[in-house]
C-alpha cells in the first residue's frame, strides 16, 4: 500500500476564475473567431480542441458546424460556464439558466462585430 497522501481536488472545485482570466478567455475566443472569418475553418478545425471549435462556432453563429459537431447551444454554454465561473460557480450559473454566460457571449459578439467592421488604414 502506498504512503502517498490522497489527492484532494477541493481547491479546484472552489476556485473561480478572475475577471482578468475571463477577459483573456473572451479576447482569445474573439481572436480565433476573427481568424476563422478571415481564413475559414480549414486551418483551425483539426488544430483546436472540439470545445474550442464549438465555442468559436457558437460565437460566429455557425449552426451548420455546431450540428456537424453534434453540439447544441446548451452544451456550449454549460462548458463555458465552467470556464467562466469555476466548478461551484458553474453549478449556480446553470441553475440560473446560464444568463451570465449568455451575456458574456453577447458582449463577445459585440466586440467581434466591432473588430471585423472597423475600416482599414
Amino acid at each position: 500500500m502506498s504512503d502517498a497522501e490522497p489527492i484532494s481536488w477541493d481547491h479546484l472545485k472552489s476556485r473561480q476564475p478572475s475577471d482578468a482570466e475571463r477577459a483573456a478567455l473572451q479576447a482569445e475566443l474573439i481572436e480565433r473567431a476573427v481568424a476563422v472569418k478571415q481564413r475559414g475553418w480549414d486551418d483551425y478545425r483539426d488544430v483546436w480542441s472540439a470545445g474550442d471549435v464549438a465555442g468559436v462556432a457558437y460565437l460566429l453563429g455557425d449552426t451548420a458546424l455546431l450540428e456537424e459537431l453534434e453540439e447544441h447551444e446548451g452544451a456550449v454554454l454549460t462548458r463555458y460556464a465552467g470556464k467562466l465561473y469555476g466548478f461551484q460557480g458553474a453549478r449556480k450559473e446553470i441553475e440560473s439558466g446560464l444568463v451570465g454566460t449568455q451575456a458574456w457571449f453577447a458582449a463577445a459578439r459585440k466586440k467581434l462585430d466591432r473588430a471585423t467592421t472597423q475600416p482599414g488604414p
